[in-house]
């Protein structure tokens, strides 16, 4: 699924949800530009994500640079651990 974000600027920018992941107290989303999906050094869009009373997903900036870093690191974690769980599926993958 993808979310469409409407920048500063004006511009809108449709991206690929990478995956939504609680930080601290609040959870927050993963975003990827559609258009750098191919690109071997894209940027990860990072907001803090809510419901409001419709169930329709809410995304705000990320005001502070301290929050940022918690959050940026919650989310290299996850990377860290994607890759770790596709190494051990080769690897399992390999000894049948």
């Amino acid at each position: 699924s993808t979310v469409t974000l409407s920048l500063d600027d004006g511009t809108e920018l449709e991206c690929a949800i990478i995956r939504t992941f609680p930080a601290g107290d609040k959870n927050y989303i993963a975003l990827l530009p559609i258009a750098d999906i191919d690109e071997e050094e894209s940027e990860v869009y990072l907001y803090r994500f809510s419901l409001d009373s419709n169930n329709e997903p809410v995304l705000e900036n990320i005001d502070s640079d301290e929050e940022y870093e918690i959050v940026s690191d919650a989310f290299d974690e996850y990377l860290d651990q994607v890759e770790f769980d596709e190494l051990i599926d080769e690897s399992s993958k390999g000894s049948k």
